[in-house]
């Protein structure tokens, strides 16, 4: 059989991080180099359309999932969920079912997980990610993606399906790759971060992870040589993690103030952040002070923000960032309230934040963020990479 004559397969997997990789045996034979790449500020719903776009979370207009647009917010009707009994929706299992089917409920496409929000307070909130990434007018500020430029100058491609599991993917990327039809591969895979939550960065069952990463892709990688003359490989994450090591219930110190939730501030309590939104100065002065006072972590302001390129117009994401300290897990949080072993979004210049970059193809220019990737993993792929079109007046609405 005539073998095709290139592929160029991106492998993405979730969380493996710089430090994971230099301290594991990873490919070490078909990766010729193998260098750490910084992450961004935030979460996989900042980073994720970074790696995208090419283009920083201010010109994505993504970072966090929810936040503070009470006029817009689609989820008026939800506040009724707050007469169920707590020891019913605190369990994972009850909320992610809820998330699947007010998902579906309201035509979202995208990635859609009520965490631990508290449905009282869900009417004050928009969500960022109602729309599939990897599809066409996926990111709100309306920037093109890779897949888009691909779709553009008609290369075939195939790409993972987020919602399937790791095998599936593997399965099917390994079916394409041996049709040989397509050349550019997109592999997603995400249960490596989920292990990294449960038992933290040193437990065996992380390196057994890593063990079956390589051993599937060494057969994925055999499967397209068979099928391609070349086959330019480049994988990599899109942060690390960071073992925690102390809880903090920031949550109950905000909440001894006095002030009211709704009236007097907002705030979503992620798992290392929070982000405040203030609704009269009296309250962003009390708030401000209490956060100075705290130990454990920082405020952000704005010049750091702005170098972070999550200087976002309007604080769409939150007034005030208050970040915690690596290894310091918000707990109770918006996210859980079950203590995890293991942790990512801190600073992203922490070392257990940085995200790993690794290739087979000898580059003249390393990617050295996660917005460098796009246009790496491009190159030789398409002829060329246009200026990004104009957000759409949709993108524009929603950037409001």
């Amino acid at each position: 059989m005539k073998r095709s004559e290139s592929i160029t397969l991106c492998v993405f997997i979730d969380a493996f991080g710089w430090e994971l990789m230099r301290q594991h045996r990873f490919l070490d034979s078909v990766l010729k180099t193998k260098t750490p790449l910084k992450t961004v500020f935030g979460y996989s719903s900042t980073c994720d359309p970074v790696i995208l776009t090419g283009k920083m979370p201010q010109e994505t207009n993504h970072f966090s999932c929810f936040y503070y647009n009470p006029k817009e917010s689609p989820f008026g009707l939800l506040k009724w969920l707050a007469c169920l009994p707590k020891a019913l929706t605190r369990r994972g299992r009850v909320r992610r079912i809820l998330s699947r089917f007010i998902g579906r409920r309201y035509g979202f496409t995208g990635y859609f997980q009520l965490y631990n929000m508290p449905f009282q307070h869900l009417p004050l909130f928009g969500y960022s990610e109602q729309r599939d990434l990897y599809q066409s007018g996926g990111i709100r500020s309306g920037l093109p993606t890779m897949f888009d430029y691909l779709r553009q100058e008609s290369i075939p491609f195939t790409m993972s399906d987020w919602r399937k599991s790791e095998v599936e993917n593997l399965a099917d990327m390994r079916a394409e790759l041996e049709r040989g039809e397509v050349s550019f591969g997109y592999l997603y895979l995400a249960h490596l971060d989920a292990v990294l939550h449960e038992y933290g960065t040193m437990h065996p069952n992380v390196t057994e992870k890593i063990a079956w990463y390589e051993q599937e892709l060494e057969r994925l990688i055999q499967v397209a040589k068979e099928s391609y003359q070349e086959v330019r490989l480049f994988l990599f994450s899109d942060h690390g993690m960071t073992d925690v090591k102390e809880t903090y219930d920031i949550k109950s110190q905000i909440e001894a103030l006095g002030l009211k939730f709704g009236k007097d501030y907002v705030a979503v309590y992620d798992s290392t952040m929070v982000r405040f939104w203030f609704l009269h100065d009296m309250a962003r002065i009390r708030i401000t002070k209490a956060l100075q006072e705290e130990v454990l972590g920082e405020i952000v302001d704005k010049q750091r923000l702005a170098e972070y390129g999550c200087d976002f117009q309007d604080n769409t994401y939150g007034d005030l960032f208050f970040l915690m300290k690596p290894g310091v897990l918000l707990c109770p949080s918006f996210m859980g309230e079950t203590p995890l072993a293991g942790m990512h979004g801190y600073a992203p210049e922490d070392k257990d934040s940085f995200a790993a970059f690794a290739t087979n193809c000898e580059l003249p220019v390393l990617p050295k963020r996660l917005d460098d990737l796009m246009e790496t993993v491009l190159s030789g792929v398409v002829s060329h990479l246009p200026k990004a079109p104009k957000p759409t007046s949709e993108g524009l609405a929603l950037m409001v």
